[in-house]
């Protein structure tokens, strides 16, 4: 069983990394195996609505996009953390987001996947909340913990004395690991992910 952790920060060892490192550190301490995905701090675009990944089943533009996609097929869950900025996740995640949902959504369908928010202050539950959205329109189990997923600090050492963030993080880290499990074992047993339709329509005719 395969997780990957997708850093949504500019900074690779911020107060973002160090949260999704505790999830990660308790993933491999129950038997998960990990993968660290640093979107990095170079241009990343943003989904330009052309709809062509839907006829090619690949993002037109070809970047790091189509990588991640690629790996999701193989992957059983997902860990998408991001810093709060304005109230909101940072606008590289969910332009990394945008496409990797609309061009391999199917690929994630059906597999749990975590919020992790990074904040100085406050903002973090908005932030939570849209990134979950992702996940609840694509079939995805959300997993939650016994709190927000969420973290304080302005630095990474700050964060480090964040003692109920840091538990949240493990914790996340545990219910993940015991979902996967959960799920390894109905298929196991013959269960089935179910065959679901989607009905689309235009409220304006």
């Amino acid at each position: 069983m395969k997780v990957i952790l997708v850093n949504g920060s500019a900074k690779k060892n911020g107060c973002t990394a160090r949260l999704l490192q505790e999830v990660e550190d308790t993933l491999k301490a129950e038997g998960i195996e990990t993968v660290d995905w640093f979107i990095g701090n170079s241009p990343l675009s943003d989904c330009m609505g052309c709809g062509k990944c839907r006829e090619l089943g690949r993002c037109v533009i070809d970047d790091q996009v189509n990588k991640f996609v690629e790996e999701a097929k193989t992957a059983d869950g997902f860990v998408f953390g991001s810093p709060v900025y304005y109230a909101h996740p940072s606008g590289r995640l969910l332009s990394f987001m945008d496409r990797v949902f609309y061009s391999g959504g199917k690929f994630l369908a059906h597999k749990p996947a975590a919020a992790v928010l990074s904040a100085r202050r406050a903002g973090s539950v908005a932030s939570f909340d849209v990134i979950n959205k992702y996940f609840t329109i694509s079939q995805m189990p959300v997993v939650s913990s016994t709190y927000w997923n969420q973290g304080f600090g302005n630095t990474a050492d700050e964060t480090e004395k964040d003692e109920e963030g840091l538990s949240t993080m493990r914790n996340i880290g545990k219910n993940m690991a015991w979902l996967l499990k959960c799920i390894e074992c109905g298929k196991s047993n013959g269960i089935a992910v179910p065959e679901n339709k989607k009905v689309s329509m235009n409220f304006i005719r």
